[in-house]
């Protein structure tokens, strides 16, 4: 029996959110790249993508290695890449849309709700860092930070930004996200198979056969940025921890 167009939904959303399947080329392909499933995997991807924007629990949810592997997938599959790009800016643009009337209905008390299985209060209060150092162009630059992403837009409306400046923002950051990570994932294969066809000396080598690898490499990418921050705050914390047991100079007299 053929399934319904939502069972088909539902099955792409549950092999693309298993994190297994970010680092397994066949499941993704067989979810993917199958006959007369190019709307389900288009209403499943624009799915992951507003709920990874727009709701607090969409920090669970892949992002940029989705991406990139979907580009790849539809360089494999011969998809048209431009319905993709308009209903994934779409997704993201009206996702954190969504984050930014959570942040502005829920205000500051949203801070001092405790932590749950679905809500982390240290992810929030590092989006509100963020926030504060780099000022409205956190909503752009969030869009390549895993996590960080999904709180930024509450963090703005939390913190009252206007809906006008906010809006341009998002739309800059949503667009150049999906669209750069989009297009990296689908001239892939074409621009980079031959440079490293010559540089391994291997003329039959290919990124689709390792989209495994590849998927790796943009989460290590995706996670380095956080990574960094977190060991220069615990040098810096050190170093000042180790200040303070330094003994003072002497005191004349004593």
């Amino acid at each position: 029996m053929e399934e319904s167009f939502f069972a088909q939904v539902a099955n792409i959303v549950g092999t693309l959110v298993d994190p297994r399947n970010l680092t397994n080329p066949d499941a993704f392909k067989a979810a993917l790249n199958q006959p007369g499933v190019f709307y389900a995997a288009l209403c499943a991807v624009t799915l992951i993508v507003f709920t990874e924007t727009g709701l607090l629990i969409g920090f669970l949810l892949p992002g940029d290695s989705l991406l990139v592997v979907l580009g790849v997938v539809a360089q494999l599959s011969d998809w048209p890449l431009w319905p993709f790009l308009g209903c994934l800016c779409v997704a993201a643009v009206v996702g954190d849309t969504v984050g930014y009337w959570i942040g502005y209905r829920t205000g500051p008390a949203l801070f001092n709700r405790p932590s749950s299985r679905l809500f982390k209060q240290e992810y929030l209060q590092k989006a509100r860092e963020f926030y504060d150092r780099h000022g409205g162009k956190t909503v752009i630059f969030a869009r390549f930070v895993p996590i960080v992403r999904t709180f930024v837009p509450v963090v703005a409306g939390a913190a009252r930004m206007e809906y006008r400046t906010f809006l341009s923002y998002n739309v800059i950051g949503g667009v150049a996200w999906i669209v750069s990570m989009l297009l990296f994932g689908y001239y892939l294969l074409p621009v980079a198979d031959p440079v490293f066809q010559r540089l391994l000396g291997k003329p039959d080598f290919t990124w689709a056969k390792h989209i495994d690898k590849l998927a790796a490499m943009v989460i290590v990418a995706s996670v380095l940025p956080i990574a960094w921050k977190w060991w220069t705050q615990r040098r810096a914390a050190g170093a000042v921890a180790a200040g303070a047991k330094l003994p003072g100079p002497p005191v004349p007299g004593v």
